[in-house]
């Protein structure tokens, strides 16, 4: 799974915002963003491009205390595998039509209790989702969630599980049209792979970005 994130305003964030076609716009900085919290990201609807907030898990319900929204607690809707897009009930809906990519400085994983920090060399990461919107009363809540693709070999002895979909620039127009709903022009992207030169920095934690021994680097399939 993508297990957490971080967004800081930098160079590399404000490069890929211009490639997102929204320059000046910067996504709010914050570290460690968890499952379930609130994040940030890109989509187009009737030809504009919007960043939005919204809730890390596509399906979302009131907080039992009345205060707030909450992932709904029987799914586990944070992380989209790509191998179910067009089979499941719930991503099968919203992937023709609900595409979106999260501008990311970079994403987290765990190798025992080294929190490792992950991000194309030198740029920042699109990470690609799916978002919803829903209405709770007259309160309209936004949420989303990552697409996962099969492990990968050469990443696999930091996460054995999976690795997240992450976006090249000649992607954005094609994924993010909303009216384009031929999802098979997008089964090359649903192949494990690694989509640029891919820096791992082993860092103090999730919220202490310092690095603490060299970074690994995994080369472009």
């Amino acid at each position: 799974m993508c297990g957490r994130y971080n967004v800081t305003d930098s160079p590399e964030i404000r490069v890929l915002m211009g490639q997102l076609k929204l320059p000046g716009t910067v996504p709010t900085p914050q570290l460690n963003v968890p499952p379930g919290g609130v994040g940030e990201f890109v989509i187009e609807a009737a030809g504009n491009r919007r960043l939005l907030r919204g809730i890390w898990s596509l399906l979302i319900e009131p907080r039992p205390t009345g205060n707030g929204y909450r992932p709904n607690p029987k799914f586990q809707t944070f992380n989209a595998r790509s191998d179910r897009l067009t089979s499941s009930p719930l991503w099968k809906k919203a992937y023709p039509s609900k595409r979106c990519i999260l501008p990311v400085s970079a994403f987290h994983e765990w190798k025992g209790k080294q929190v490792y920090n992950i991000h194309p060399e030198n740029e920042a990461a699109a990470l690609a989702g799916l978002w919803q919107s829903w209405k709770f009363g007259d309160e309209t809540v936004n949420s989303f969630t990552v697409i996962t693709l099969p492990p990968h070999p050469r990443f696999s002895h930091i996460h054995p599980k999976s690795i997240p979909l992450m976006l090249r620039s000649d992607d954005f127009d094609l994924w993010l049209d909303s009216e384009f709903h031929q999802v098979d022009a997008f089964q090359k992207l649903m192949k494990p792979h690694i989509p640029a030169r891919l820096v791992c920095e082993p860092v103090s934690n999730a919220n202490d970005l310092r690095r603490t021994g060299e970074a690994e680097i995994l080369e472009a399939d």
